[in-house]
């Protein structure tokens, strides 16, 4: 095939003739493996946005706590200067 060709499309209703029983069979085993893979593919995609997203809020959480507790540190900002004496 060159690299503009595409296969025809096989209608299953025109070409039944053309086509033997094991043939059909063979595409329907293959549908069903692709079925199956495809449906592991969006399990596994699933738990892997789920994993990002607690992974991400613990990332946010600690930022946050971060933020919070450095906030409250006040030690330098009650530091009084001492006082001058005048001579």
């Amino acid at each position: 095939m060159g690299v503009n060709e595409q296969m025809k499309k096989v209608d299953l209703m025109k070409d039944k003739a053309n086509i033997s029983r094991t043939t059909i069979d063979y595409m329907k085993v293959v549908e069903k493996e692709n079925l199956r893979r495809v449906q592991a593919l969006q399990k596994l995609r699933q738990r892997n946005i789920g994993t990002g997203l607690m992974l991400g809020a613990g990332v946010l959480g600690i930022y946050f706590y971060t933020i919070f507790a450095v906030r409250q540190e006040k030690f330098l900002d009650d530091f009084d200067e001492p006082a001058t004496t005048s001579n």
